[in-house]
């Protein structure tokens, strides 16, 4: 019931803010698991995707520092947030996310590391990939396309991809290479999905 109302105040406040556009909604359907993998331009992101999307189940890897403050502690859990400890393996964290998954649900994960990765040359993180074979759940890529980085009353666009589904890698699931090697394929999506015109 909560989440229903922080997803709804979420929603008017980013279509009057950003006047939040999406396309290819169709390409996430109903009572499926998976993860979705966008570019990381703005905080704002996770939320404008939580409140754009029609599936109230999307569970988000949030750093970790975002659950010491009381009040955003509990608005987290409210929103399915998952802790990140950035820079460290966590298992935890992975099997969280897999069980998630299994139960057929959505992990919003910013494959990037932080925000602007792709502009700043970082090679793209494998855990999204990792986590795909360990749970046999395609990724979506998805472009998030803002000019200004949402300032206010400008338009935000959300592209969201195909699924790409890389189940033929799952017993691959130790091999860097292979690892490497479909997470450089999500990102070009990502990169398409960006600059995609829509």
């Amino acid at each position: 019931m909560i989440r229903s109302i922080i997803k709804f105040v979420l929603r008017i406040t980013t279509l009057l803010l950003y006047r939040v556009k999406v396309v290819g909604q169709e390409n996430i359907e109903k009572d499926k698991p998976y993860i979705l993998c966008p570019n990381h331009i703005s905080n704002w992101d996770p939320p404008t995707i939580i409140a754009a999307l029609k599936r109230n189940d999307i569970y988000v890897l949030a750093k970790e520092e975002m659950f010491i403050n009381g009040f955003i502690k509990w608005l987290a859990v409210k929103v399915h947030a998952l802790p990140v400890r950035r820079g460290k393996q966590d298992l935890k964290l992975l099997k969280d996310s897999v069980k998630v998954l299994k139960d057929n649900h959505i992990v919003l994960i910013f494959a990037e590391g932080t925000r602007n990765g792709i502009k700043k040359n970082r090679k793209i993180q494998n855990g999204a990939v990792l986590m795909s074979l360990m749970s046999g759940t395609p990724i979506i890529p998805i472009g998030i396309q803002s000019k200004t980085k949402y300032r206010p009353f400008t338009k935000v666009k959300i592209n969201i991809g195909k699924p790409m589904d890389f189940s033929e890698y799952k017993d691959k699931k130790s091999d860097k290479e292979t690892l490497d090697s479909l997470s450089k394929q999500v990102m070009d999506e990502m990169i398409r999905l960006t600059n995609e015109e829509i």
